[in-house]
């Protein structure tokens, strides 16, 4: 309001300034001539202030809209009303608003696990990577949904090799794409290679100590075997 009032201020001056050189017998000519396109040229810059200001208002209180839709979809899902809360993702997920949209459809995946729609789930994960609209960082979380779901089911280990590579260059998330990997080894029964991959976590300076602790505790498991 104070940064409006001091436009005000400024364009009101502006505006006086102009009227007295008009005033003036030996601006007289120049106004005559160009005092169009100065007045032009002042609607145009109060236009683009208007514009500016209304487009930045109306985006932070869309912005606070969909927070706090996003927080109540969380809220019902977290006390296990799926259908009511899925309602709220399916809005949030068409809004067209970035990173919401991308939470959103997050969100609806694990609704579908939890209701045991799988197909539905994996669909979902599927299309926001495939998605170039996608936030960057929300495909990997996509990615990493599905290698967790395709290891518990037993899908192809290229497939989910695939989805680790796509995850693998991220600095936050590639100690957790060798806990990943290491446990597809398990899987293929590969328990030298896992134990590799569980000491490269343990080796890694990016590593949380709870990561770190778990592998480990996996490499003193797999030797006993």
């Amino acid at each position: 309001m104070k940064k409006k009032i001091q436009d005000q201020i400024v364009e009101d001056a502006l505006l006086r300034e102009v009227v007295e050189d008009v005033k003036n017998e030996q601006l007289q000519q120049i106004w005559n001539k160009y005092g169009l396109y100065i007045i032009i040229g002042i609607a145009l810059i109060l236009t683009a202030t208007i514009s500016f200001e209304s487009i930045k208002a109306w985006r932070e209180k869309k912005d606070q809209e969909l927070s706090n839709s996003y927080s109540i979809a969380l809220s019902l899902h977290n006390q296990g009303r799926l259908d009511e809360s899925l309602d709220l993702y399916n809005s949030l997920a068409k809004s067209n608003s970035g990173i919401y949209d991308d939470l959103a459809k997050i969100q609806i995946a694990n609704v579908y696990f939890e209701q045991e729609k799988l197909e539905d789930a994996i669909n979902v994960l599927e299309t926001m990577l495939k998605d170039s609209g996608t936030v960057d960082q929300m495909k990997k979380i996509a990615a990493l949904k599905l290698v967790s779901y395709k290891l518990d089911n037993n899908a192809p280990a290229d497939e989910i090799t695939t989805l680790i590579n796509s995850i693998s260059d991220d600095e936050e998330l590639s100690d957790i794409a060798k806990e990943m990997t290491a446990m597809l080894y398990i899987r293929e029964n590969d328990i030298t290679k896992a134990k590799e991959e569980y000491q490269k976590i343990i080796a890694s300076g990016t590593a949380p100590d709870t990561l770190k602790s778990r592998a480990l505790d996996m490499i003193n498991l797999l030797s006993e075997k």
